[in-house]
C-alpha cells in the first residue's frame, strides 16, 4: 500500500460525531480528514470506520508461561477484533514485569511478533520499591498491584501499609497505579460444593470489592496518587466514585465486556469457563454497571483478556476453586460489548469512547491513539455493526480457545484493520513495534524495531 492515500465511508467516528468523511492518510499517520466525495483510494460505502481501539488490560504471559498466551497469537487477536493497541499486564509471565531486567526480557521476547503495537504496565510486589523508579524511565506507562492473593507466586500481593507506602511514591513520580481491588479478609477460598456457581459467587461478595475501593479512595484522598480501579464488578461502589469524582480525587474506572454481558443467573454449575476473579454477578448489578457507563462513572472498558491451558479450566471436575480465574476474550471484546450497547439504545460514538478515547487517555496515548484526526496514528477498524455472527472458537486466533462465548449470538463484524496505515490482515510480517513512555514530555515513542527503524524516533 502507497504511503498517501485516502479511505471514506458514509460513517466516520470523528472527535465530534459520525460524518460522512474521508481520511487522508501519510506515512502511517493521519494527515487530515476532509468531506465524503473526495477521490478515495477505497470506498468503504456504509461500514463504519472508528479509531483503532485501545485495550489496556491484556495478560499476554510470554515469556515464561507462553502455553497459556503468546505475543503473536494475542495480537492477532486483537487485530481481528479491531484492537490496535494493547497494554499489557506484568503478570503472568515470567519473570513478572517487576525488574527493569524483566522489562527489557518482555520486550525481547515481543520482537517482530507482534501484529498490533504493544505497551507495558509495570508491577508492584512488596520488595520491588527500588524498580518503581527505574521502571518508569524504562518506559513502562505506569504500574499493577494486587490487593489480595493474584494465583502466581512471583507477583504477591501488597498489604495496607505498602499500598500507602507505594502510592507515595508513585505519586511523587508521577505515576498512575492500577490496581485489582478486593481484599482477602473477605475472600473465602474452599466450599461444599466447589461445582456450584452460587457458591463461587458468594465466596467472592461484593463487600470485599467494595471495601477495597474505599482504601484506595481514601489514599487517593491522602498521597494524591492518580488510580485505576481495573475489572469493576460491583456496582455498589458507583456512587462513591461518582462521589470521589465531584471531589476531584484523581480516580478512573474500567469495566469488562463479561460483566456487561454475562449474568450469574445463566451460568450452570461446572461451567468453568466463565470463572474470573471478581466474579460475574446478578443480572440486576450488571444492569446497574450500564447506568455507569450512561452516567460517565465508569471511563472505559478493557477485556481482561486471561486465558490459560483448558486442563486449568478443570473442566473434568467442574471445580471452580481450582479452575484458573480468566477470561479469553480479546478477539471478541467489540462485538460482545456492541450486542449487550446497541440493545441498551446505546451508540457507536459511545463505543469508541469507551474502547478508544478513554483508554488512550488513561494510558497516557491521548495525541497518538484512539481517535481519528491529525497528527495521531492511521490506526483504524472497519466493521459492520448491523452484520451478526456465531462464535466458532476454532475461528478464534487466542492460543488457548475456551471461551464463555462460544456459540452465543453476536453483532458487530470487524472487516479490516488498519495499523499506522497499513491493512494488518492483509499482511505476511507483523508490524507492531513496543510503545514506551517517554518520561521528559510524557509523549510516546516506538521501541527501535526492524520495520520502523527509520521512522522510531519521529515523535
Amino acid at each position: 500500500m502507497s504511503n498517501e492515500w485516502t479511505i471514506r465511508s458514509r460513517r466516520v467516528v470523528l472527535p465530534d460525531g459520525i460524518a460522512a468523511a474521508s481520511v487522508r492518510v501519510r506515512d502511517g499517520l493521519i494527515e487530515r480528514t476532509g468531506p465524503f466525495h473526495v477521490q478515495a483510494d477505497e470506498d468503504v460505502g456504509e461500514l463504519v470506520i472508528m479509531p483503532g481501539l485501545v485495550d489496556t488490560h491484556v495478560h499476554i504471559n510470554e515469556p515464561g508461561r507462553t502455553e497459556w498466551e503468546g505475543f503473536s497469537s494475542a495480537t492477532r487477536a486483537a487485530a481481528a477484533g479491531g484492537i490496535t493497541t494493547i497494554i499489557e499486564m506484568p503478570l503472568n509471565s515470567i519473570p513478572a514485569t517487576t525488574s527493569v531486567e524483566a522489562f527489557r526480557q518482555k520486550i525481547d521476547a515481543a520482537q517482530d511478533q507482534c501484529w498490533v503495537d504493544v505497551g507495558f504496565w509495570g508491577g508492584v510486589v512488596p520488595d520491588n520499591s527500588a524498580e518503581l523508579g527505574p521502571l518508569f524511565d524504562a518506559g513502562c506507562f505506569g504500574f499493577k498491584c494486587f490487593l489480595t492473593p493474584s494465583g502466581v507466586d512471583e507477583f504477591q500481593h501488597l498489604e495496607k501499609p505498602e499500598l500507602r507506602q507505594r502510592m507515595y511514591e508513585l505519586s511523587r513520580m508521577g505515576a498512575r497505579l492500577l490496581v485489582h481491588a478486593e481484599l482477602p479478609e473477605f475472600i473465602r477460598s474452599s466450599s461444599l460444593n466447589p461445582r456450584a456457581y452460587s457458591d463461587y459467587l458468594d465466596s467472592r461478595p461484593k463487600i470485599a470489592e467494595d471495601a477495597a475501593i474505599d482504601l484506595l479512595l481514601r489514599l487517593s484522598r491522602e498521597t494524591g496518587c492518580a488510580v485505576h480501579i481495573v475489572h469493576l464488578s460491583s456496582a455498589n461502589s458507583l456512587e462513591k466514585l461518582r462521589s470521589a469524582r465531584e471531589q476531584n480525587v484523581p480516580v478512573t474506572v474500567e469495566t469488562c465486556p463479561h460483566y456487561l454481558a454475562l449474568r450469574a443467573e445463566e451460568i450452570p454449575d461446572g461451567a468453568t469457563e466463565f470463572k474470573c476473579a471478581p466474579p460475574i454477578r446478578e443480572a440486576a448489578n450488571c444492569d446497574a454497571l450500564w447506568d455507569g457507563l450512561r452516567d460517565g462513572i465508569i471511563d472505559m472498558i478493557a477485556s481482561d483478556h486471561s486465558p490459560s491451558p483448558p486442563e486449568m479450566k478443570c473442566k473434568n471436575t467442574g471445580d471452580f476453586f481450582s479452575a484458573w480465574g480468566g477470561i479469553a476474550s480479546l478477539q471478541l471484546a467489540l462485538p460482545v460489548l456492541w450486542t449487550e450497547a446497541s440493545a441498551r439504545g446505546f451508540v457507536i460514538e459511545d463505543v469508541a469512547r469507551w474502547m478508544a478515547a478513554a483508554p488512550a487517555k488513561m494510558a497516557g496515548l491521548a495525541g497518538k491513539k484512539g481517535s481519528i484526526a491529525p497528527g495521531y496514528d492511521a490506526d483504524l477498524v472497519v466493521w459492520d455493526p448491523a452484520e451478526e455472527f456465531t462464535v466458532v472458537p476454532t475461528a478464534l486466533h487466542h492460543r488457548n480457545k475456551l471461551t464463555p462465548y462460544s456459540g452465543r449470538r453476536l453483532r458487530g463484524v470487524v472487516k479490516k484493520t488498519y495499523l499506522r496505515g497499513r491493512p494488518v490482515q492483509a499482511s505476511t510480517t507483523p508490524a507492531g513495534v513496543v510503545l514506551k513512555r517517554q518520561r521528559d514530555d510524557q509523549k510516546v515513542k516506538l521501541h527501535e524495531h526492524t520495520e520502523v527503524a527509520a521512522t522510531a524516533h519521529r515523535i
